[in-house]
Protein backbone atom coordinates (compact mmCIF):
# COMPACT_ATOMS: atom_id res chain seq x y z
CA UNK A 1 0.00 0.00 0.00
CA UNK A 2 1.58 3.40 -0.81
CA UNK A 3 1.28 6.09 1.91
CA UNK A 4 -0.95 8.15 -0.30
CA UNK A 5 -3.44 5.55 -0.80
CA UNK A 6 -3.90 5.68 3.53
CA UNK A 7 -7.42 7.65 4.75
CA UNK A 8 -5.80 9.86 7.12
CA UNK A 9 -7.93 11.56 9.96
CA UNK A 10 -8.38 14.63 12.04
CA UNK A 11 -10.46 13.55 14.45
CA UNK A 12 -10.34 9.77 14.95
CA UNK A 13 -11.14 6.27 13.43
CA UNK A 14 -12.26 2.63 13.83
CA UNK A 15 -11.97 -0.29 11.60
CA UNK A 16 -13.89 -3.41 10.79
CA UNK A 17 -14.07 -6.33 8.65
CA UNK A 18 -17.15 -8.63 7.43
CA UNK A 19 -15.51 -10.87 5.35
CA UNK A 20 -11.90 -12.41 4.33
CA UNK A 21 -9.81 -9.46 2.22
CA UNK A 22 -12.14 -6.47 3.34
CA UNK A 23 -11.54 -3.96 5.33
CA UNK A 24 -13.94 -1.00 6.20
CA UNK A 25 -12.45 2.06 8.10
CA UNK A 26 -14.57 4.87 9.45
CA UNK A 27 -12.78 8.25 9.64
CA UNK A 28 -13.36 11.62 11.09
CA UNK A 29 -12.84 14.35 9.38
CA UNK A 30 -11.73 17.72 10.78
CA UNK A 31 -15.52 19.25 10.37
CA UNK A 32 -16.74 16.07 12.18
CA UNK A 33 -18.25 14.66 8.93
CA UNK A 34 -17.50 10.50 8.86
CA UNK A 35 -15.99 8.86 5.79
CA UNK A 36 -15.98 5.47 4.92
CA UNK A 37 -12.86 4.26 2.94
CA UNK A 38 -13.06 0.31 2.13
CA UNK A 39 -9.80 -2.18 1.10
CA UNK A 40 -10.66 -5.11 -0.97
CA UNK A 41 -8.39 -7.01 -2.65
CA UNK A 42 -5.58 -4.65 -0.41
CA UNK A 43 -6.88 -1.97 -2.53
CA UNK A 44 -8.60 1.31 -1.11
CA UNK A 45 -11.49 2.19 -2.57
CA UNK A 46 -12.58 6.09 -2.68
CA UNK A 47 -13.92 7.65 0.30
CA UNK A 48 -17.92 7.31 1.07
CA UNK A 49 -18.92 10.21 2.92
CA UNK A 50 -21.41 9.17 5.76
CA UNK A 51 -22.13 12.60 7.13
CA UNK A 52 -22.21 13.20 11.12
CA UNK A 53 -20.62 15.48 13.41
CA UNK A 54 -18.81 12.93 15.53
CA UNK A 55 -16.46 14.93 18.59
CA UNK A 56 -14.38 11.94 18.99
CA UNK A 57 -13.72 8.91 17.44
CA UNK A 58 -16.60 6.49 15.69
CA UNK A 59 -17.04 2.41 17.09
CA UNK A 60 -18.24 -0.24 14.59
CA UNK A 61 -19.30 -3.57 15.64
CA UNK A 62 -19.78 -6.22 12.56
CA UNK A 63 -21.97 -9.06 12.71
CA UNK A 64 -22.27 -11.39 9.43
CA UNK A 65 -22.52 -9.12 6.64
CA UNK A 66 -23.84 -6.31 8.92
CA UNK A 67 -22.29 -3.52 10.75
CA UNK A 68 -23.05 -0.44 12.78
CA UNK A 69 -21.27 2.96 13.02
CA UNK A 70 -21.18 4.67 16.09
CA UNK A 71 -20.45 7.95 17.52
CA UNK A 72 -20.98 10.80 20.23
CA UNK A 73 -22.10 14.05 17.78
CA UNK A 74 -21.82 17.72 19.29
CA UNK A 75 -25.15 17.49 20.50
CA UNK A 76 -24.29 14.98 23.10
CA UNK A 77 -26.14 12.14 22.07
CA UNK A 78 -25.33 8.95 20.49
CA UNK A 79 -25.94 8.26 16.89
CA UNK A 80 -25.48 5.55 15.47
CA UNK A 81 -26.17 3.99 11.19
CA UNK A 82 -25.97 0.63 10.19
CA UNK A 83 -25.18 -1.22 7.10
CA UNK A 84 -27.56 -3.85 6.39
CA UNK A 85 -25.08 -6.03 3.98
CA UNK A 86 -26.79 -3.96 0.97
CA UNK A 87 -27.57 -0.33 2.15
CA UNK A 88 -26.20 2.18 4.95
CA UNK A 89 -29.29 3.67 6.64
CA UNK A 90 -29.95 6.87 7.72
CA UNK A 91 -29.02 8.28 10.93
CA UNK A 92 -30.87 8.21 14.63
CA UNK A 93 -30.10 9.38 17.63
CA UNK A 94 -29.77 6.92 20.74
CA UNK A 95 -29.81 9.61 23.00
CA UNK A 96 -27.31 10.38 25.76
CA UNK A 97 -25.54 12.79 27.68
CA UNK A 98 -22.05 12.11 26.51
CA UNK A 99 -18.63 13.30 25.59
CA UNK A 100 -17.30 10.55 24.43
CA UNK A 101 -14.92 7.95 23.14
CA UNK A 102 -17.38 5.20 22.65
CA UNK A 103 -16.88 1.79 21.54
CA UNK A 104 -18.84 -1.25 20.71
CA UNK A 105 -18.87 -5.21 20.32
CA UNK A 106 -21.19 -7.52 18.71
CA UNK A 107 -21.36 -11.24 20.73
CA UNK A 108 -23.79 -12.70 18.50
CA UNK A 109 -26.76 -12.41 15.88
CA UNK A 110 -28.98 -9.80 16.75
CA UNK A 111 -26.80 -8.42 19.96
CA UNK A 112 -25.29 -4.99 20.12
CA UNK A 113 -23.13 -3.44 23.30
CA UNK A 114 -22.22 -0.28 23.09
CA UNK A 115 -20.07 2.05 25.49
CA UNK A 116 -19.51 5.73 26.14
CA UNK A 117 -18.29 8.34 28.77
CA UNK A 118 -20.88 10.22 29.74
CA UNK A 119 -20.83 14.70 30.30
CA UNK A 120 -20.95 13.50 33.82
CA UNK A 121 -17.43 11.40 33.56
CA UNK A 122 -19.63 7.95 34.31
CA UNK A 123 -19.32 4.75 31.67
CA UNK A 124 -22.34 4.59 30.59
CA UNK A 125 -24.51 1.32 28.55
CA UNK A 126 -26.42 0.21 26.04
CA UNK A 127 -27.68 -2.34 24.23
CA UNK A 128 -29.75 -4.00 21.19
CA UNK A 129 -31.32 -7.29 22.82
CA UNK A 130 -32.48 -8.38 19.13
CA UNK A 131 -35.55 -6.12 19.15
CA UNK A 132 -35.11 -2.80 20.78
CA UNK A 133 -32.80 -1.08 22.50
CA UNK A 134 -32.66 -1.10 26.27
CA UNK A 135 -32.32 2.24 28.20
CA UNK A 136 -28.66 3.39 29.35
CA UNK A 137 -27.49 2.13 32.59
CA UNK A 138 -24.32 3.37 34.20
CA UNK A 139 -21.77 1.38 35.00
Amino acid sequence: MRTEDVPTSAGGLSATSITAGRIDLFVVQADGSIVLRTMRASLWGPEVPLGGRAVAAPAVAAWGQEMELFAVFDDGQLWDRYWDGTTWHDWESLGGELAGPVSASSWGPERLDVFAVGRDRRLWHRWWDGSSWVPWETL
